[in-house]
C-alpha cells in the first residue's frame, strides 16, 4: 500500500469531495464523489445502476484527484490510482454507514441500506501531490 506524509493525510481528511474516473470501452468518464480517507484508503457511496458503478464491476482500475484550486496562486493536489472493490453488505458497509451518516448531510437526509447503494474502497497504488 501507498504511504502518505503527515501534510498530504492532513490535506486528505481536511477534504470531503474528489474527482473520481473510471472507464468503459477505452472512454474515460469522470464524475464528482464525497469521500472518506481512512487508513491510506478512499471510500465513497455510488447509487446503483451509474455508470461508475457499472464500469467498477467491469474494471477495477481507478484514478481520483481531491484538490484545491486558486487561480494560480496555492494549487493544491493529491492525485491517485488505484484498485477498486465494491463493498454492498456487511459488517464493513454497517460500519462505512455509520462513518457516512456522521460526516455527510445528504446522507442523514436521504437514507439507505445494505442492497440500496454500495460503498466502494480504492486502494492507492501510485500518487503524486504538489502544493502540500
Amino acid at each position: 500500500m501507498i504511504s502518505f506524509t503527515k501534510a498530504e493525510k492532513e490535506f486528505l481528511l481536511a477534504n470531503e469531495a474528489c474527482r473520481l474516473a473510471t472507464c468503459h470501452d477505452n472512454t474515460p468518464h469522470v464524475v464528482p464523489v464525497s469521500y472518506v480517507f481512512e487508513d491510506g484508503a478512499f471510500y465513497f457511496a455510488t447509487d446503483l445502476e451509474t455508470r461508475k458503478l457499472e464500469n467498477l464491476k467491469k474494471n477495477d482500475k481507478v484514478a481520483l484527484v481531491v484538490d484545491v484550486y486558486n487561480s494560480s496562486v496555492g494549487n493544491k493536489a493529491v492525485c491517485v490510482q488505484g484498485k477498486a472493490e465494491i463493498i454492498e453488505r456487511g459488517k464493513e458497509f454497517a460500519r462505512l454507514y455509520r462513518i457516512f451518516h456522521e460526516k455527510f448531510e445528504w446522507v442523514r437526509r436521504e437514507p439507505w441500506k445494505e442492497g440500496e447503494a454500495p460503498f466502494v474502497r480504492v486502494v492507492p497504488t501510485t500518487k503524486v501531490s504538489w502544493g502540500i
